[in-house]
């Protein structure tokens, strides 16, 4: 049963279907294979959205993270912003909505991330969520990452994240 299967791997049936042995053994391991992704090195994608104080407030609420200096005027004054700041990570949701429905899109798994926070966003900023591949290994890409504050040229976050794509049939 093996010696057929060999055979078929070497021989002519699959490169005659367009499958090379690395897309047979991927395909029968299961895996993704590269040449069925539908993105590739330097695909761009992004999106815009300004946060409200409200929007600031009900993320409080979802996460218990009733910090002051998102939610308490006075408080925020004090600080070294001068005034209320978004959360960190309600910015970083907008990298997920960017991978989650324009690219990668539908399908496709965050799996990790190493990001910062180099400037604070404030409420009724407007910022562009940015992402760009810049590496493709088997199944798995390497985004570069950002979201900018365009009017004044702020960056409030940036790094790499790392995400499963789906194949084209998954899509």
């Amino acid at each position: 049963m093996l010696q057929p299967l060999r055979r078929g791997i070497f021989g002519g049936d699959f490169p005659q279907k367009g499958l090379t042995k690395l897309m047979f053994i991927n395909s029968l391991l299961g895996r993704p294979v590269l040449q069925s992704l539908h993105i590739k090195v330097g695909d761009k994608a992004e999106l815009t959205k300004a946060f409200t104080q409200d929007d600031v407030i009900t993320f409080s609420h979802l996460t218990g993270d009733t910090n002051p200096l998102h939610l308490n005027e006075d408080f925020a004054k004090k600080s070294r912003f001068g005034r209320i700041v978004v959360h960190g990570i309600l910015i970083n949701g907008l990298i997920s909505a960017v991978l989650g429905t324009k690219m990668p899109g539908q399908g496709c798994i965050f799996l990790s991330q190493e990001i910062r926070f180099p400037a604070p966003l404030y409420p009724g900023e407007e910022v562009v969520a940015a992402a760009e591949v810049q590496r493709l290994k088997g199944s798995i890409a390497h985004i570069l990452v950002s979201c900018k504050v365009e009017d004044c040229a702020k960056t409030v976050m940036e790094g790499m994240v790392k995400v499963m794509v789906p194949d084209r049939q998954n899509c």
